[in-house]
């Protein structure tokens, strides 16, 4: 894949019964202490929680640093989960949620830093730039792709979420309206706007947007 689509995917099936049953399993011998379970749950979704903070961040090691304290997050306060939105919306909630903060640190430190910098102290607070690599970077078209990537991460943060659920998870729209607590209309909404923004931006250089 060279791009992310900007047209609409078709909608995944709903879940199955028996997914629905074993999420429902697999949180109650969490919510019963089990490490067994906890384990299942790091290597069922790790990835998916580890590629939704990198498409926010796009930096390996800061998408590992936050996607480690997602789970950390999960151990500690599964006990608190009432189940009122399935186990996977909740792991994508807190996902997105610790990487837009995350982004919002970062962000200020670096205006600290510049600040600081104009007024002359000699510190040591400047930081290097984040590393913007992508692993689809390195697929052809890797010039459009990166600047597709900088117009996403200058889009608003609700639009950037569901865009990046929508167009990198795959996630449905009922999906991501439950992530972001929101309605489905919202989430199309949010996606509409992206789109606009993005073809507005790229449409010189992604003839077929």
């Amino acid at each position: 894949m060279c791009s992310l689509p900007l047209s609409a995917v078709p909608e995944p099936q709903a879940a199955r019964p028996a997914v629905a049953a074993a999420e429902a399993e697999l949180l109650a011998q969490l919510q019963q202490g089990s490490e067994a379970a906890f384990r299942t749950l790091v290597e069922r979704y790790q990835n998916r929680v580890y590629r939704t903070v990198l498409a926010l961040l796009r930096s390996a090691e800061e998408a590992e640093d936050v996607a480690q304290e997602v789970f950390v997050e999960v151990y500690q306060t599964i006990g608190r989960f009432r189940g009122d939105a399935a186990l996977s919306t909740w792991l994508y909630r807190l996902a997105t949620s610790r990487a837009l903060k995350h982004r919002r640190r970062a962000r200020a430190k670096k205006r600290f830093a510049y600040f600081t910098s104009l007024l002359g102290f000699d510190n040591h607070v400047l930081h290097e730039l984040p590393d913007h690599a992508h692993p689809q970077a390195r697929l052809e078209g890797k010039q459009q792709l990166q600047l597709l990537l900088d117009h996403i991460a200058r889009l608003p943060d609700q639009q950037q979420v569901a865009f990046t659920l929508r167009h990198e998870q795959e996630l449905s729209y009922e999906e991501i309206a439950a992530v972001l607590q929101t309605t489905v209309p919202a989430v199309e909404s949010l996606l509409f706007r992206a789109r606009q923004t993005l073809r507005k931006h790229l449409q010189p250089s992604f003839r077929h947007v």
